[in-house]
């Protein structure tokens, strides 16, 4: 599981494409939102939770429907998946390098667009980020097995993926707001998630291999 793992990290890391797509993503959302809102830091303030942890969940579902894709181009899938390790825990390693290299990323980088949007909270909000978004990556794996053999699949995880997310996006605005009770229920349900979507994702990546 743990060379899963870090060939999983390597290979974004020298490939570059998607988490840094996704970074920029992210930033390219907090900078024009400012620019069409208007200069108004009260409106500004008070929409920021919930417009940044939305660009967070878009910018990270960039880079999931190449979660398994590779490996199940190139057919070494099917081999994993007979392998001793389980397909759960394999799907688990996945969906750990998918955080590490794109929801990690994001949540760092959210501080810094937090002032771009005068949001006194951007404390708050990291605490948020970083807790809810292993829930994102968690979820997408769900999706990303669903749509493993569906040609231009890409288009159609984000249909799926993002109704499942919408406890997170409400938990994490209101945990970014410093809401009572936000935060509890935003970890509960990113900790559901997180246990409970090895499971169903490699339940879907073994319907897509027919095993």
């Amino acid at each position: 599981m743990s060379a899963i793992l870090f060939r999983d990290v390597r290979l974004a890391a020298r490939a570059g494409g998607s988490a840094m797509l996704a970074l920029a993503f992210f930033a390219a959302v907090a900078t024009l939102v400012p620019l069409g809102v208007g200069a108004d830091l009260r409106l500004l303030a008070k929409i920021a939770p919930g417009v940044l942890w939305v660009a967070a969940v878009l910018a990270a579902l960039l880079a999931l429907d190449r979660l398994f894709q590779a490996d199940f181009e190139d057919g070494s899938l099917d081999v994993v998946a007979l392998a001793p390790p389980s397909l759960e825990a394999t799907a688990f390693a996945k969906i750990a390098a998918h955080w590490l290299t794109t929801g990690l990323p994001l949540t760092l980088l959210s501080p810094l667009l937090a002032v771009m949007f005068g949001l006194e909270t951007s404390g708050a909000l990291f605490v948020s980020l970083l807790i809810g978004t292993p829930a994102v990556s968690a979820i997408g794996a769900i999706g990303a097995g669903l749509t493993l053999s569906i040609r231009r699949g890409g288009l159609i995880l984000p249909l799926i993926v993002l109704p499942l997310l919408a406890p997170a996006v409400i938990f994490g605005a209101g945990a970014a707001q410093e809401v009572a009770g936000a935060l509890p229920l935003l970890a509960a349900f990113s900790l559901v998630a997180c246990v409970l979507s090895p499971f169903a994702t490699a339940a879907a990546v073994r319907l897509n291999l027919g095993s």
